[in-house]
């Protein structure tokens, strides 16, 4: 086999965890592990959802061999040089999983490789592009018969995220324990502003209801343990005191802790677990509260309960939206208002913003948006637990929705194809 290089162009968090993370195990399992054959490197561009840690995390995986960082991004796409310099063989394939569809082409055609789009809602440049594979058939029912043998349905990446069998339904707790509910507040500080104090309100209200109840928090990988508490804290946030929050702190594993520990000032522990993924703890949660995002996708594929939230008490909060709406929420001094201008009309024309909602076209799982409160959602919460036949039958949804698993192996075969 003559050597060749797969380059991964990606972007947000959700699509290096998520994405990025199943196919690299995919081509090395149909490739093998001879880097002097089969070099796989991850190029990452500009996205509004972007931590910052996105390089280190894809360059965690074992699969990747370089990584390029995305503050180098437009001079790469500009004038084919990385950073450090990068050397290129002769043969490869572009495979973009994340970005603008434009960004295959012109790095495509600099290096010579064959291209490889993953397009999950819509395909673009078609006449351009060397091949596709698309979540969905209606992808592809647009497209020109002449391009039609381009496209191969592969299904969704988002069910691929755990790349091991789907654990049982729901695993029991130890007995002391009445129920175990994960709260996924999101990652970046426009969710944690609001998403940290209104969760562990929750937590708190239904503490208060079934002190049994155990809380954890599977933390992201691109957000570490301090940052997370600082949303805690009401010095630094003042939503604490709008969420009617009673404050919290961090509480390290080295305190005769197993793991680190967000302590409420009411005395609640809710344990912080920084496994990735979490898949494990999370398929032992009995529900989970998370907002909107790539967390509901992981969920929803474990069969998981979930219920969703989406605080409005900060209207100019959400500004990770992609494309134009995305840089216009962020421009300088005007950002704000275009955030505020662009939520209101979102809420005001919003379909389903969960996962497994959007894979049915029908609520699933509950979706709270609005001036939530604390007590309401705990309320809700309470309810669920007991009454578990409600329970199961959103589990029994839930994986009746989370369709066929083999699209990172599906996408694996195209680059293989593409590299004969």
């Amino acid at each position: 086999m003559t050597p060749v290089d797969i380059l991964i162009l990606s972007n947000g968090p959700g699509e290096v965890t998520t994405w990025v993370r199943p196919v690299v195990k995919a081509l090395r399992q149909q490739l093998g592990n001879d880097r002097s054959l089969v070099r796989i490197s991850v190029v990452l561009s500009p996205c509004p959802n972007a931590s910052g840690k996105e390089a280190a995390i894809a360059l965690s995986y074992p699969e990747v061999d370089r990584v390029q960082a995305v503050e180098h991004f437009w001079q790469f796409l500009l004038w084919g040089k990385t950073s450090e310099n990068w050397d290129w063989r002769s043969r490869g394939v572009v495979v973009f999983l994340g970005g603008d569809q434009i960004f295959p082409i012109i790095i495509g055609k600099k290096l010579g490789y064959r291209t490889v789009v993953y397009a999950e809602w819509e395909a673009r440049w078609h006449n351009l592009i060397d091949r596709f594979g698309v979540m969905k058939p209606q992808v592809a029912q647009k497209v020109s018969p002449k391009y039609a043998h381009k496209f191969t349905v592969v299904g969704d990446l988002m069910l691929e995220a755990q790349n091991s069998p789907l654990p049982t339904p729901h695993s029991p707790l130890p007995t002391h324990h009445s129920a175990l509910i994960g709260i996924l507040p999101g990652s970046k500080a426009a969710k944690l502003t609001q998403g940290i104090p209104l969760t562990l309100a929750i937590a708190e209200y239904i503490n208060a209801k079934q002190p049994q109840t155990k809380f954890i928090i599977p933390v992201a990988p691109t957000l570490d343990l301090q940052t997370l508490a600082s949303f805690a804290d009401p010095q630094k946030n003042h939503f604490v005191e709008t969420f009617k929050f009673s404050g919290g702190s961090l509480v390290s594993s080295e305190q005769n802790n197993e793991y680190p520990l967000l302590k409420t000032n009411q005395g609640l522990n809710v344990e912080l677990h920084q496994e990735n993924p979490a898949y494990n703890i999370l398929s032992q949660c009995s529900i989970c509260l998370t907002t909107i995002g790539a967390n509901t996708a992981e969920l929803g594929s474990l069969g998981v309960p979930m219920i969703v939230l989406l605080p409005t008490q900060q209207l100019d909060a959400m500004r990770s939206w992609d494309g134009l709406p995305g840089l216009l929420a962020n421009l300088p001094g005007l950002g704000t208002t275009f955030a505020k201008l662009i939520n209101w009309l979102f809420l005001r024309h919003k379909g389903l913003l969960a996962w497994p909602n959007i894979w049915a076209q029908s609520e699933i799982v509950p979706e709270l948006v609005g001036q939530l409160q604390a007590q309401e959602v705990g309320e809700m919460v309470l309810d669920l637990l007991t009454h578990p036949e409600k329970l199961e039958e959103m589990r029994t949804k839930l994986r009746q929705v989370r369709g066929e698993s083999g699209a990172a192996e599906k996408i694996a075969q195209i680059v293989c194809e593409e590299i004969r």
